[in-house]
């Protein structure tokens, strides 16, 4: 993806996040990665849902701004830890999706195996501990996670995710959201089920076993982290 073409899309990815209530006001930021050392994102203070391609910054590798006239966000470290740690991915989404922030704050998880859809696809939904929104220490929570899972909760801040391009880590963006969503619902009508171990590692078999090696710990529920 060149850079206008990651400029487009970054634009299209804020409008969804917008439209879906992912994100609210100005909250929120977008990253893809153009070469090395180079990465196009959102700047601070500007709504995602209403961004033009001009309206786009251009980073390096410390946080500095290259290009552009707005400010690199204030997130963008956190952003730039994911890509240190994860030379497969492209693109990192940071948005403050409601029902999952809401998890984080309720104090309730959503690494426990009882959605199949996202030990499918993602495994689990770690959170991460506390760090000052818009700080350095977000790099730091958020580096003992990324490297093996592509979706984290924020503790009382959003969520982030990351993918091969900015489309794959919105759409993990939009599944930890209904997972969340989900949750709660199930949480509200009672009693909510684990799957069954057998069924657990059905999935993980089938749809992680041969695929990508697994992360440390096969069943992150069992994991001394959150």
């Amino acid at each position: 993806m060149d850079e206008q073409q990651a400029r487009e899309a970054i634009c299209e990815v804020g409008r969804r996040l917008y439209a879906r209530n992912l994100v609210a006001a100005t909250d929120g930021n977008i990253s893809v990665r153009i070469g090395e050392d180079r990465y196009v994102c959102t700047p601070s203070g500007i709504s995602k849902g209403y961004m033009r391609t001009e309206d786009l910054v251009i980073a390096d590798g410390c946080g500095k701004l290259v290009a552009g006239r707005g400010k690199v966000t204030s997130e963008f470290f956190t952003h730039l830890a994911a890509f240190e740690e994860r030379p497969d991915i492209g693109a990192v989404v940071h948005a403050h999706p409601p029902f999952a922030t809401a998890m984080t704050i309720a104090g309730l998880g959503m690494t426990d195996p009882i959605v199949p859809e996202v030990i499918m696809g993602l495994l689990a939904i770690p959170t991460t501990d506390y760090a000052t929104p818009g700080s350095r220490e977000g790099a730091d929570v958020v580096r003992p996670w990324i490297c093996d899972y592509d979706a984290v909760l924020l503790d009382c801040h959003g969520a982030l995710t990351v993918g091969r391009d900015v489309f794959e880590a919105y759409m993990k963006l939009e599944k930890v959201e209904h997972t969340a969503q989900v949750l709660h619902t199930a949480h509200t009508l009672g009693r909510v089920r684990r799957l069954e171990p057998d069924a657990v590692k059905k999935l993980m078999d089938y749809y992680h076993g041969g695929a990508q090696p697994l992360p440390p710990y096969p069943f992150p529920w069992e994991s001394p982290r959150r």
